[in-house]
């Protein structure tokens, strides 16, 4: 338990704050949601906080967090160890989820919603409220996010090298 306190409390190198890969993912992920927010609001003139908190969209935000993490990993502590291998595995992953799993159930939704759209109203489905269908990504989404994240984990290892 002291072990745990200690990461929040221990000296400024040490803290959790202080985790450049930890905050390279999450910059990368708050940039990546702000970019989806703010171009919405320039398009449509309109505030969509779903945006924020939301998936789906340019640029992919878990491609951008993954691929910070990955590469900030990689920056760090080199493309050798088990650690960056994990990262890049786990970068992987959900990178082909996003443009595979996810964006095909985002099909099915739609393709489900226009089905039952068009049902009489009668029928005891038609009173069902709409699937999600923005769930995944496109491959340009998620390359764009993929650069995002690396472009962010870059330029923090160039901050933190000339600390």
């Amino acid at each position: 338990m002291d072990e745990v306190a200690s990461a929040f409390t221990s000296s400024p190198s040490s803290s959790i704050v202080a985790n450049y890969a930890l905050v390279s993912a999450i910059v990368a992920l708050a940039v990546a949601q702000s970019i989806k927010f703010f171009s919405s609001w320039f398009k449509e003139g309109r505030c969509t906080i779903r945006l924020l908190v939301g998936s789906g969209g340019m640029p992919c935000s878990h491609s951008a967090t993954v691929t910070a993490l990955a590469a900030a990993i990689g920056f760090q502590e080199g493309l050798g160890g088990p650690l960056f291998a994990t990262a890049f595995v786990l970068a992987c992953v959900v990178i082909y989820d996003a443009t595979g799993v996810r964006l095909q159930a985002g099909r099915q939704a739609e393709v489900l919603n226009r089905i039952i759209y068009e049902l009489p109203a009668q029928h005891p489905l038609a009173e069902n409220i709409p699937l999600r269908e923005l769930l995944g990504h496109t491959p340009l989404q998620v390359i764009i996010g993929g650069l995002l994240g690396l472009v962010i984990a870059a330029i923090g290892h160039l901050i933190i090298m000339s600390l």
